[in-house]
């Protein structure tokens, strides 16, 4: 009985799990979105808004300048940019659009970019968005991407069903209609 052990198995020993997450972490932490299976994401969900959490919890010496910090101050990053560098790997390479590579420090951009964004939120920094079946094997599939506030990224889901679209459509025929009254 699997009494209070929680977690997938992924019918992987313990170092294969650690190294799939690892590696997923690092690849959503690099490129902000990925597509996976369903239960990989909500695995890999727990997994990194954790590791944004550890960014979180320095407040604004996450992403301070180190120059401007105090000998103390600068210990305590260190300390927790350790704590995620043992996790998640130091550098990744994202192809651009050009064709060219460029290598990133994830480690910094987790402290850097990604607290300083979600510093306001008190969690839930990822959303899961489903696509359908794949084609091969028929696993479900989904999207996992951080929550960005400003501008929120419209997706095609695969086999979403009708009522996403109709409400959709309600939406945009009742909003010039609410526009018109406003005037």
């Amino acid at each position: 009985m699997r009494h209070k052990n929680s977690g997938r198995k992924f019918d992987r020993n313990t170092s294969s799990r650690r190294a799939m997450f690892r590696n997923l972490a690092a690849n959503l932490v690099l490129h902000e979105r990925i597509e996976t299976t369903d239960a990989k994401a909500k695995e890999l969900r727990r997994v990194a808004e954790k590791l944004i959490t550890r960014a979180k919890k320095l407040g604004k010496l996450a992403y301070t300048k180190h120059d401007e910090m105090s000998a103390g101050d600068q210990a305590r990053r260190l300390a927790a940019q350790r704590v995620v560098g043992g996790f998640v790997t130091r550098f990744g390479t994202r192809v651009e659009a050009d064709g060219e590579s460029k290598k990133v420090d994830l480690v910094e951009k987790i402290f850097c970019d990604l607290a300083k964004r979600f510093e306001k939120r008190a969690g839930g920094y990822t959303r899961i968005i489903k696509f359908g079946p794949r084609r091969g094997d028929g696993a479900p599939m989904s999207l996992i991407e951080f929550v960005d506030e400003a501008a929120p990224v419209e997706t095609k889901a695969a086999g979403g069903g009708k009522s996403g679209k109709a409400k959709s459509k309600k939406a945009t025929a009742a909003a010039p209609k609410e526009a018109a009254k406003a005037e």
